[in-house]
């Protein structure tokens, strides 16, 4: 069970996490000032490990947006669902794939294709690009069904290429390569083998790939894939460099959403992260982080719908709904059995009785745009921005300050601190914070394998499926003059 009980609670307030919208006439959200904490009573330090320190000597992640080209303008706005395919043999007995064409699915990876399919079943895609290897083929005819529309195969949609790393099982490659195997784990930008860059040549297909499925005539596009070419297709897309590698999971059949937004003046269009690795299991499951095991983790769970229309401006301190009530007790139970060593809440309304159903236990749903951010004074983002920064380093505070081996830290807010949040993990700058998207109800998972002073691996953002029938469609119907 919980670890946390309505009896165990203790109040703590932290000026750390003081956040507010300052006044202003165009302001569409509510105010949220200071954080409380719901904590148990115990106390520790963080671990270093060596993995943290080679990191460490790579340098820190950069904050500059990714040297490319911008997007061809695009005439309408379009969604693009990305799939990685389901577990292959190859998954299973630990082998390294790239872009090799050996391994098929296995009966399990066939059962994630066929939740696919049935959690997208009632979408309204225009097209499918899939890679042309056998895995994800398998996985995208699964998915695509009996659709009279034929699949497009692209090549650039392969698995990385790793040479000699192909076929062999890990083990072998870290006894036969050495370093070289070293620098593929710590510092896979950089990796080299035979004469190749891997990662940045990934990198360079994904935007090709992006040329062609934006140039596409369709406003839904499904591409099925793989994990690191869909890394690869999320980071390039938002603006992120080779050095974000394996911080941006992409699990077996994980459905990763991203938005296009066409803009004036034939300018590239607004790209927009709606959401990241959609599971068919729990996103909480016990497991690894980019083939690491992880024992620190920072979940964000964004607060139910409130008793007010989503796009008044309000500043009002609202209870929930009933939706938002309906929202936080399913949320409650997805983290029923996850033992939590602290939750983290905003003293308004709706959070506090978001975290009270999770700390306990543990209709047409309408939803803000893409980028709905970007609406706010420049001003507004940027006050946001700066305390948060403040916050973040409270909650890498509280996840170090125990002594038990695994930590688990739930946090409770606004949809605008949690998108801040994830930008101070990633070593982003403010200008990003447009480029990610939550919804009410929606839980988006942080993990820590080298511990709270390593990087953050992003396991899922806006995760709805807990939610069931009160959840966001990851797909939708529209008309012509209509945007997502």
């Amino acid at each position: 069970m919980i670890s946390i009980t309505p009896t165990t609670l203790v109040l703590h307030r932290n000026p750390s996490f003081f956040f507010f919208f300052p006044s202003t006439t165009t302001r569409p959200n509510p105010t949220y000032p200071s954080f409380f904490t719901v904590r148990s009573s115990s106390s520790s330090s963080a671990s270093s490990t060596s993995l943290q320190e080679l990191e460490k000597e790579q340098g820190e992640l950069r904050s500059e947006l990714y040297a490319s080209a911008p997007f061809l303008p695009i005439k309408s706005a379009k969604r693009v669902i990305l799939v990685r395919h389901g577990q292959s043999t190859w998954n299973e007995e630990g082998r390294i794939q790239g872009s090799s064409d050996f391994s098929v699915l296995t009966k399990k990876g066939e059962a994630q294709a066929e939740t696919s399919r049935q959690m997208l079943i009632d979408d309204s895609f225009d097209a499918c690009f899939s890679s042309p290897l056998i895995r994800s083929k398998r996985t995208a005819e699964i998915i695509w069904g009996s659709r009279e529309t034929e699949l497009i195969t692209d090549s650039d949609l392969r698995e990385i290429d790793l040479y000699s790393f192909q076929g062999l099982l890990k083990h072998e490659g870290k006894a036969k390569f050495g370093p070289a195997f070293r620098q593929w784990q710590v510092d896979a930008a950089n990796f080299n083998i035979d004469g190749h860059y891997p990662v940045r040549e990934l990198w360079a297909r994904a935007r090709s790939c992006w040329t062609r499925i934006l140039l596409h005539e369709s406003r839904s596009v499904l591409v099925v894939a793989h994990n690191a070419v869909n890394q690869a297709l999320v980071a390039t897309a938002i603006g992120l460099g080779t050095e974000y590698f394996r911080i941006l999971l992409q699990s077996n059949c994980g459905v990763s959403v991203l938005d296009f937004t066409p803009q004036p003046e034939g300018r590239s269009p607004f790209i927009c992260l709606n959401r990241l690795n959609q599971t068919p299991n729990s996103p909480i499951a016990a497991g690894s982080s980019g083939g690491r095991k992880t024992s620190n983790r920072i979940i964000l769970a964004c607060h139910g719908y409130t008793q007010s229309n989503p796009e008044a401006s309000t500043s009002g301190d609202l209870p929930m709904n009933m939706l938002g009530i309906i929202q936080s007790q399913k949320t409650a139970e997805l983290l029923l059995d996850l033992k939590v060593s602290s939750i983290i809440s905003s003293p308004k309304k709706a959070c506090f009785e978001t975290a009270m159903a999770i700390s306990r236990d543990a209709t047409e749903v309408s939803s803000l745009p893409p980028g709905w951010l970007n609406k706010y004074e420049d001003r507004i983002t940027s006050a946001v921005w700066n305390q948060s920064e403040k916050a973040w380093q409270s909650l890498l505070g509280e996840l170090s300050a125990e002594s038990e081996p695994s930590k688990t830290v739930v946090v409770v807010g606004h949809p605008a601190i949690h998108i801040a949040l994830m930008g101070h993990c990633l070593n982003l700058t403010k200008e990003w914070m447009g480029s990610f998207h939550l919804d009410a109800g929606s839980i988006s998972v942080l993990d820590f394998p080298d511990g709270p002073s390593g990087r953050g691996v992003i396991r899922c953002i806006n995760y709805t499926a807990h939610l069931g029938r009160w959840s966001i469609p990851i797909t939708r119907s529209t008309v012509d003059d209509e945007e997502f």
